[in-house]
This record gives structure tokens, C-alpha cells and sequence, in this order.
């Protein structure tokens, strides 16, 4: 699998990582490993996680893995921080909560070190120069190789890049991390154009629509996908709507003239997008990853990606970047 930069760093990732959401909840060890397994055996490097998962149980997952299966130098971990269990405070970012639950990830990592640590979320109860305080501390001292974010807007991602860049001795942000597929294109408006100018590796989650662009919800809900689970049925509902179906009618189309599946060609799309370092892949069975990952042999035609792009354009209103409409 060929492997990119992440951003304007010498780290360089697999072109398409290994999502772990449904690790130790919905995903057991034994499919966890075959999925691994999988996952390594065709190049992949990039294995993205977070002390949210299973409430710790993905990480804990994957470190009986690299224990028993895969080498850990063999892999580039990364995992986030930031999310919080609590009704009244979604996230905290503040740097003891931060670097306390660093030290809890590489516990049940069973490492020293993670090559990529997140911050999962933007806190806005915490000053940003204190969060990005807890990256600096981090690889300084050798527990995290890299720093980047995740679910941050523009012009949060630029105050935060700008900030590492403008002070002597500071981490340069690697990368972002953000929901990205022919069905979500909002980062395109200022996410993206922030994190290409800071020189910021995109890490594009959900890049199958949460599983819609698949196709298998175009004639209802298949009752062991996600949309069936109460655990993740909120995740999908919102892309089962009628601007969707327009959207994966379009795919499919595009998946049979050029004899693929339509999972094949929205995973491509995303991929090839400027700015990707790595799209994220989740999956519920290993047969199921490895037809994500034959999609390494995939290139779109300018004309499909034309008509693909065409029929998911978001609107860009004033004052968005690069805005058409008023």
C-alpha cells in the first residue's frame, strides 16, 4: 500500500488506516485480529483508536494484538484524548485531564509511546494554549511522537497551528482529523483550505458516509448493519436522507460503468482528495475490510470524479472560503 507524509512532517502513514470504533464492543478479539492481520498483510501502517472507545477497550484490544500478532514498531498507533463521560462537559481538554489520560492510553496500549496523539475535540472552557501546552509535554518527554487534532473548526485549527508555529520550542501540529466523504464535504469550506495552508495532513474519517455510501441502505435498513444497532443507528440515520439517495444513486451509476462497487469508488474519492494523508476504514467482518482495501488498485477517471464532485457540491455561502451563494 503506498504510504503518504502526514502533512508537513517525516512521518509518513499508510494511504488508508485502520479504524477501531467499534473495537471491543461490537467487534471481538478474534475479529479484531483477522481484521488486523488483514489490515498489515496488505502494507497498511496507520491504526487510529481513542480512550473513548469501548471506554478503553479498543486500546486494550489492540495492545493483547501486538502482543501476539503484529510487531508494534510495525505499526503507527494513534489515538485521542479530550472526550469526556460526563452530561454536563463533553469534553476537557485541560492539560492534567490531557496528559493523565495519555499515561491511561499507553497503559492499555501497553507501550511507551503513541506515534500520533489527538485531541479529540475543540474544549471551549479551556484556553487552546493550554491544551496544545499538554502536546508539547507529551513529545517532549517521548510519550507521543506526534500531535494533531480532531473535530476542530477553521479557525480553530489555524489559531491552534499558528500558535505552534509562532513560538520558539513549540510541537508543529502533523495533522486534522475529520469527517470527510461524498456525503459530509463541509470541511471543504475553511477546515480543509486552514489545515493545507498550516501544512497539516487531513486524517478523513467516515469516509463511506458511515457506512451509506456502501449502498446497502438504499432499500432499507439491512438488520445487522449499523443502522439496525441501538448503539449506532443515531450515527447513520442522519445520511438516510433524500439528498443521500441522490447522492449514492449517482455512485452506483459510476460503480457500474466502471465495473467496481460503489464502496470501491467513494473510498477512492476521498483518498485521492488533496490534502488526504489517509482515509479511515471501519469494519464490521474482515471480509468486509478487504474489500475496502482492494480499492489500492483503484484510480478514478477525471470524468467520474468530475461527476462525483458535481452531484455532492456543497453550497459555499458568503462569508465561506472560496463562497458562491449569498
Amino acid at each position: 500500500m503506498e504510504k503518504r507524509h502526514l502533512g508537513r512532517t517525516g512521518l509518513r502513514v499508510s494511504r488508508l488506516g485502520l479504524g477501531t470504533m467499534t473495537w471491543g464492543r461490537d467487534t471481538d478479539e478474534h475479529e479484531a485480529a483477522e481484521q488486523l492481520k488483514t489490515f498489515v498483510d496488505a502494507g497498511g501502517t496507520l491504526v487510529d483508536t481513542a480512550d473513548v472507545y469501548a471506554d478503553g477497550g479498543a486500546e486494550y484490544l489492540l495492545s493483547r494484538l501486538t502482543d501476539t500478532l503484529i510487531p508494534r514498531a510495525e505499526l503507527v498507533i494513534a489515538t485521542k484524548a479530550g472526550s469526556v463521560p460526563d452530561a454536563d462537559r463533553r469534553f476537557d481538554t485541560s492539560r492534567g485531564r490531557m496528559l493523565a489520560a495519555l499515561d491511561a492510553s499507553l497503559h492499555r496500549l501497553g507501550t511507551d509511546y503513541v506515534d500520533l496523539w489527538q485531541v479529540h475535540a475543540y474544549d471551549p472552557d479551556t484556553p487552546t494554549e493550554e491544551t496544545l501546552h499538554a502536546l508539547d509535554l507529551a513529545v517532549g518527554s517521548g510519550r507521543a511522537r506526534y500531535a494533531g487534532l480532531s473535530n476542530h473548526s477553521g479557525w480553530q485549527l489555524a489559531k491552534a497551528a499558528t500558535w505552534q508555529r509562532a513560538h520558539h520550542g513549540r510541537v508543529p501540529l502533523a495533522s486534522t482529523q475529520m469527517e470527510y466523504s461524498l456525503l459530509q464535504r463541509g470541511i471543504e469550506r475553511e477546515v480543509l483550505p486552514a489545515a493545507q495552508d498550516a501544512g497539516l495532513g487531513l486524517i478523513a474519517s467516515s469516509p463511506l458516509g458511515r457506512g451509506v455510501l456502501t449502498g446497502k441502505y438504499r432499500h432499507g435498513v439491512p438488520p445487522e448493519s449499523r443502522g439496525a444497532s441501538a448503539y449506532l443507528s443515531g450515527f447513520v440515520q442522519p445520511y438516510l436522507g433524500e439528498r443521500s439517495r441522490h447522492i449514492v444513486d449517482a455512485l452506483a451509476t459510476a460503480a457500474d460503468g466502471l465495473a467496481s462497487s460503489p464502496l470501491a469508488v467513494a473510498l477512492a474519492w476521498v483518498r485521492d482528495r488533496p490534502g488526504v494523508a489517509s482515509a479511515l476504514v471501519g469494519a464490521r467482518t474482515a471480509a468486509q475490510l478487504q474489500s475496502a482495501l482492494s480499492v489500492e488498485a483503484l484510480t478514478l477517471p477525471e470524468e467520474i470524479r468530475g461527476a462525483l464532485d458535481d452531484v455532492s457540491a456543497p453550497a459555499h455561502r458568503y462569508p465561506d472560503q472560496d463562497w458562491t451563494e449569498l
